[in-house]
């Protein structure tokens, strides 16, 4: 009996170890000033809002908001409705909006 709660018990971890690594592993809190993009590597946008910064030599912190689950809690808890979304310096951007994207930098 202790075998098979033991090897329940393993499956469970194996099953949600990427939840469990959120827990153990909380994201680092951004540092004032740093722009920080949310985004999916499936996006177009998103890969417009790259380009663009790019472009304007901004460096930038990417999380993708499908692989990485502290990250998604962070952009939802952010109001999150759709990727791209951009926490430039505090100010946040839904969507892809290059005027308001350089206005922020």
């Amino acid at each position: 009996m202790k075998k098979v709660v033991l090897l329940l018990s393993a499956l469970a971890l194996y099953q949600y170890w990427d939840d469990l690594q959120g827990w153990l592993q909380p994201p680092l809190a951004d540092r004032p000033g740093e722009v920080v993009l949310y985004a999916t590597q499936w996006c177009g946008y998103c890969a417009k809002t790259r380009e663009l910064l790019a472009e304007d030599q901004v460096a930038y912190r990417e999380i993708d908001i499908e692989k990485d689950a502290a990250g998604e809690a962070t952009f939802k808890a952010l109001g999150g409705r759709g990727v791209p979304l951009l926490d430039i310096k505090g100010t946040l951007i839904h969507g892809y909006d290059p005027q308001a994207m350089r206005a922020a930098y």
